[in-house]
């Protein structure tokens, strides 16, 4: 066999076990070919399809960054258990699957590449799309994976694949090591041959690990807890990986403790829990924040502590606090100087928490404190939801109108813009796995190829009663739009929500909060005396032309007064088709969603001509004095 055919051989009998849950690790394979892999990995994939067409099935994209945005969409859907295998070629088309590497590596969530690599004999030397660099003519483009991936190996020759393969599927699926893992695959070695052990084309089974928390550390955590006055959960995506929602609502229900998420963690209690407070942090509630505020024990719970989760050490204002942090990674166990460390599986974890705090619950008052801010902010989201007639809606009413209009089990996809923000304050999750926000890496352009894997992986769940619908500004739209070409091309069906605002609505905001004006965050035209695009005429852009031309259904919501009753409709619409939809609406940037009372460290220059910047300073100075060195 080829090193080519025997990877494809290899990687199709693959199989994840989670408990009594057995499925694909690797259900299929995306590949873009170029001469770097259309005569090794491409002939092997075509082989495989002709011979065998279940092993490894082959999807088009249109795009090497969307490839591993789909894998990572479907990773998520099914809680890391299975990913996509990602075929690029040499050069431009590896550099372009780097992107899409820090995003899994970021969002702790597995995707396999394959870049091509230039000639291994160096019998072409340079081959087109080379890289040539005079201090070490080794480096290459696949070089640029090393700091990005969570594994990194090269086949440098024929029999290393063997050890390189297994390697990877090890990191592939273990919770506390996945992200990207990368084996680059040099042109000429993926057509060399070699003798393959039937034992290397066997199905071959990867246990994830479920690590049972020490005796001394999660009695000391549980300690800590028992003594608390004004507890919170800070619960993050590692308790959807483990599976662990169950346990947390369990346990949160027999003590009391209140909740808030992360951006990876919405969905572990739906939105009308009655300990559940929403999103915490920069972007969050202020009924989260304002508890987190005061707490006296911070509960981390398969969080990585980002900025945003922290309001960038801002949040937890306690003098005294003490930090408990659960994770699976003791890199983020012990994250921020945290005093009682707990390395675990989430799910684990809870269950010994429930039984060593049989007898515990929080103080009455606090309980009551956390029902009333928990009313108070419902409140206000409901009034953020309230149509307000006007053409151009704000962000919150289209929000307002998605979330009406959609179905408990439906999933909301997000990554970049001032929509993840809104989204963490104000969506009201009703599904574990309905609100699916890619905020570790934020990536622009991430929504549709994401929404496609979240599609794909609903669909290998048999879970077609739910819809996945995408929020995307133009901003984001413009970076990658073209993957609606392989929604047509599959017939996967995604609902597609452009949120036109001409331009970069959250730096928008943010420029001016840091006392740049909005500059160059909006789209108009070239103003060529002042050199700028600061004026007032906005680009003849048409993107729903842009998303009619690749064959998908448009709906235009007119900017009338009943523009969220017709989004609405429109949405009842899109649901009822069994094709992808886009719909189209116009929004004012200038409207926000209610505010959380927190901050996001951004720092603003300390000398400047502009007074707005100066300004800026003078708040910044403010609330730079509330950060705490450490978290614990």
């Amino acid at each position: 066999m080829t090193v080519g055919q025997a990877l494809v051989g290899f990687l199709g009998h693959q199989w994840t076990v989670d408990g009594d849950v057995r499925e694909r690790t690797i259900p299929g394979i995306f590949g873009i070919f170029g001469h770097g892999n259309v005569a090794g990995l491409g002939q092997a994939i075509a082989q495989a399809n002709a011979r065998e067409p279940d092993l490894l099935p082959y999807h088009q994209a249109r795009n090497e960054q969307a490839m591993v945005h789909q894998a990572v969409g479907y990773a998520r859907m099914h809680r890391r258990r299975g990913t996509f295998a990602c075929a690029a070629s040499v050069g431009p088309g590896a550099a372009n699957m780097l992107t899409g590497a820090a995003l899994a590596t970021a969002n702790r969530l597995p995707a396999l590449l394959l870049p091509s690599d230039t000639f291994a004999t160096r019998v072409a030397d340079p081959v087109l799309q080379q890289l040539e660099m005079p201090h070490d003519t080794s480096v290459q483009v696949t070089d640029a994976f090393k700091p990005l991936s969570k594994f990194f190996d090269r086949v440098d020759r024929p029999e290393q694949l063997f050890s390189i393969a297994l390697a990877a599927m090890r990191v592939l699926t273990d919770p506390a090591e996945t992200g990207a893992v990368t084996i680059a695959l040099p042109e000429d070695v993926q057509a060399e041959v070699l003798d393959v052990p039937d034992e290397f084309l066997a199905d071959r089974e990867w246990h994830i690990r479920r690590p049972l928390p020490e005796r001394g550390p999660i009695e000391r955590a549980a300690a800590a807890i028992r003594e608390a006055k004004a507890p919170i959960i800070v619960a993050g995506g590692g308790v959807l990986y483990s599976g662990a929602e169950n346990d947390l609502r369990d346990f949160v229900e027999h003590s009391g403790i209140p909740v808030g998420t992360s951006q990876a963690g919405g969905g572990v209690l739906p939105w009308d829990h009655a300990n559940y407070l929403g999103g915490i942090g920069s972007t969050g509630t202020t009924a989260a924040n304002r508890l987190a505020a005061d707490a006296d024990v911070v509960i981390g719970i398969g969080t990585r502590y980002s900025d945003f989760t922290t309001a960038s050490r801002t949040v937890f204002q306690n003098p005294d606090v003490t930090f408990v942090n659960i994770n699976i990674t003791s890199f983020d166990a012990y994250k921020h100087g945290s005093q009682l460390p707990v390395i675990a599986d989430a799910a684990e974890a809870l269950r010994s928490l429930r039984e060593l705090l049989d007898d515990y619950a929080v103080p009455s008052e606090f309980a009551a404190r956390a029902a009333s801010e928990k009313q108070t902010w419902d409140a206000s989201v409901d009034a953020a939801f309230e149509p307000s007639g006007l053409a151009l809606p704000g962000q919150s009413e289209i929000i307002g109108a998605v979330q009406g209009a959609s179905d408990p089990r439906d999933v909301i996809v997000q990554a970049a813009g001032s929509l993840p923000g809104d989204l963490h304050k104000l969506w009201r999750v009703r599904d574990a796995l309905g609100y699916h926000v890619e905020y570790a890496f934020s990536c622009m352009g991430y929504e549709i190829a994401g929404g496609l894997g979240v599609r794909r992986g609903a669909d290998a769940a048999g879970e077609n009663d739910r819809d996945v619908i995408v929020m995307v500004g133009d901003g984001s739209y413009l970076m990658l739009h073209t993957e609606l070409v392989t929604a047509v091309a599959e017939g996967l069906k995604i609902i597609v929500i452009i949120v036109q605002n001409h331009g970069y609505a959250s730096i928008g905001h943010l420029s001016e909060t840091t006392g740049s004006a909005r500059f160059g965050t909006q789209y108009r035209t070239l103003d060529e005396r002042a050199r700028n695009f600061q004026g007032e005429q906005t680009l003849p852009i048409d993107l729903a032309a842009n998303a009619r031309s690749y064959g998908v259904d448009v709906i235009e919501v007119e900017q009338t007064a009943s523009a969220i009753d017709d989004l609405s409709e429109a949405i009842a619409t899109a649901k009822a088709s069994d094709t992808s939809t886009v719909i189209h609406i116009n929004s004012d940037p200038l409207l926000y969603a209610p505010d959380g009372e927190v901050w996001w460290d951004v720092p603003v220059a300390p000398v400047a001509e502009l007074e707005s910047t100066r300004n800026a300073y003078t708040d910044y100075q403010t609330q730079k004095a509330r950060q705490r060195p450490l978290l614990g």
